[in-house]
């Protein structure tokens, strides 16, 4: 295999092998077998399992998501929505990511790589979402964006890693309302721009 083809096999079997033993269990020598490459192979990347498990975690969090500029809050709320659901909902997540949740109340270095990279993703995401609701009149002016984006993803975290129950369809429909509604939006329809004010 090239380089490439050995650091892609080596990141896919990590997941696997997280999915499959937790990572209290996870070993590089299983990783290892999963990939069909030799522990040195992993060793001359990442010098511990828990440099793998945190490098790769942080680069999956990084992962693409539509733009969400769909021209209504409820629109953009759900297609985050739905978007996320979908990674949540494949196999290897649903399994991963409650068992990483619990090893970070153990592992400082997990617990502050899922701090880093989870709430730098939320602050991206979630509040161009507010400032352009804000912008279209849809949210009052001075909506705090951090406690918006407290109310637009903990539900799911919460469902996801506390509760361990499904992102249904029916449940992502009138979360969409209940957070909307939560955030003070006025109505489905954006309000009319203000016109620039000339000089």
């Amino acid at each position: 295999m090239l380089r490439d083809e050995i650091t892609t096999a080596i990141r896919r079997a990590l997941m696997q092998e997280l999915a499959a033993v937790g990572y209290g269990r996870l070993s590089i020598e299983a990783v290892a077998r999963r990939a069909g490459v030799s522990k040195t192979a992993i060793y001359r990347r990442w010098s511990s399992k828990l440099d793998l498990v945190v490098e790769i975690v942080a680069a999956a969090a990084q992962g693409k998501l539509p733009v969400l500029d769909t021209g209504t809050l409820r629109g953009d709320l759900a297609l985050l929505f739905q978007a996320v659901a979908h990674a949540l909902r494949h196999p290897l997540a649903s399994q991963i990511i409650p068992d990483l949740l619990a090893e970070a109340a153990r592992t400082p270095a997990i617990d502050e790589t899922l701090r880093q990279v989870l709430h730098a993703r939320q602050q991206e995401i979630g509040g161009r979402l507010v400032s352009r609701a804000v912008q279209r009149g849809e949210l009052p002016v001075d909506t705090d964006p951090d406690t918006a984006v407290d109310l637009i993803v903990g539900p799911l975290y919460w469902r996801l890693a506390i509760a361990r129950l499904p992102l249904t369809d029916t449940y992502l429909e009138g979360l969409v309302d209940s957070v909307a509604a939560g955030l003070g939006a006025t109505s489905d329809v954006p309000l009319p721009r203000a016109a620039p004010i000339s000089g």
